[in-house]
């Protein structure tokens, strides 16, 4: 399937992900060749040999009221505070913006998993006496879209998708449609995950540990789009646009050629290539970007369900003015995107 956006633009952008707050500290490690992976310590079931990307340096309380913080999960403080700056970054005064004409769609993994854990942990060990009431609304995967439009104001659309490693691109896609569809004139969109060692347990216990589940990450990676029309009447610097997107949902054997040339041009000579999810898992896609210089966060800040908001970001970022770019995302079982974008006036990240 291949979706036109006309008049679809970014207006900002930002990061939460182990190697701290902001998109320039992913471009550095980039630059240098280092990661911010961290060894995944001995007690966690599972975890001994791998290596994660934790946010260490994340301080829910920088960004979001100690009280406010408390009542969150961990996916949701990601998500509240990678909306904050990519909102700031877009130099968007909410004052001034209709509530109901701004909205987020945001691709979501494993959000809410811990709380899930503690709640369902209260009761198996006390029964209904044991349940925590204050745990019971961040148990879903929709916790943190909703956090982030509670904390800041937006009554626009607010959707949540969970489609694997394809989270983040699924969620761009339905915001890329709210704004074509005139249904919101601003959107924030992308993904958030936390990690935490009930997760590398049940990777291993699956025996997906060292393979898909290798080196997972967490945090949050957040784009703001915005209509072309609304943006320049609020004379926004425009930091790229969204050409299109494709996507398919399989690539069966025998006739992944096809879906290939659907999927993609014939040539992404010139582009910047961002690899997201488990798109390093298939040489026939990877051979048909190899002219193109690339690059994979998965062994900078980690791979998660939802962690292609964070690549794109890093993407658009490193663009040039008018330079292609193209997102490549992944499934092992598909579906499979690519989205086009263009470098806009050059920003400092």
């Amino acid at each position: 399937m291949n979706i036109s956006t006309n008049d679809i633009v970014v207006t900002g952008f930002s990061a939460i992900s182990a190697a701290g707050s902001g998109v320039a500290a992913i471009r550095e490690l980039l630059d240098s060749g280092h990661s911010a992976l961290t060894a995944v310590p001995e007690d966690v079931p599972g975890g001994s040999g791998q290596l994660w990307g934790k946010a260490h340096s994340f301080k829910a309380t920088d960004f979001i009221a100690p009280l406010k913080a408390r009542k969150m999960d961990r996916c949701s403080q990601f998500a509240v505070a990678a909306a904050g700056l990519a909102l700031k970054d877009a130099a968007i005064d909410l004052k001034t913006v209709a509530p109901e004409r701004i909205g987020i769609a945001l691709g979501c993994g494993f959000g809410g998993v811990a709380n899930s854990a503690e709640f369902l942990a209260g009761y198996f060990s006390g029964g209904v006496n044991g349940l925590t009431p204050m745990l019971f609304p961040n148990t879903v995967s929709n916790a943190p879209a909703s956090n982030a439009s509670i904390e800041h104001g937006l009554k626009g659309p607010n959707v949540t998708q969970v489609q694997r490693f394809c989270s983040a691109e699924s969620a761009f896609t339905m915001a890329c449609r709210f704004i074509a569809e005139g249904r919101a004139d601003i959107m924030l969109t992308g993904g958030a995950d936390d990690l935490m060692p009930l997760l590398l347990a049940g990777f291993a216990a699956t025996g997906q540990l060292r393979r898909y589940a290798s080196s997972f990450g967490e945090g949050s990676g957040v784009l703001v789009l915005e209509s072309g029309r609304h943006a320049s009447a609020r004379s926004a610097a425009i930091k790229g646009t969204v050409q299109g997107i494709s996507t398919v949902g399989l690539l069966p054997a025998g006739s992944e050629q096809e879906g290939l040339d659907r999927l993609l041009s014939a040539s992404t000579a010139g582009e910047l290539v961002s690899i997201s999810g488990t798109t390093s898992a298939f040489p026939a896609l990877l051979q048909r970007t190899a002219a193109a210089e690339s690059f994979d966060l998965s062994t900078v800040t980690g791979r998660s369900l939802a962690m292609g908001g964070v690549s794109m970001a890093v993407l658009l970022a490193s663009l040039g003015a008018g330079q292609s770019g193209l997102h490549l995302a992944s499934s092992p079982e598909g579906p499979y995107y690519a989205i086009r974008f263009t470098g806009g006036t050059p920003v400092q990240p």
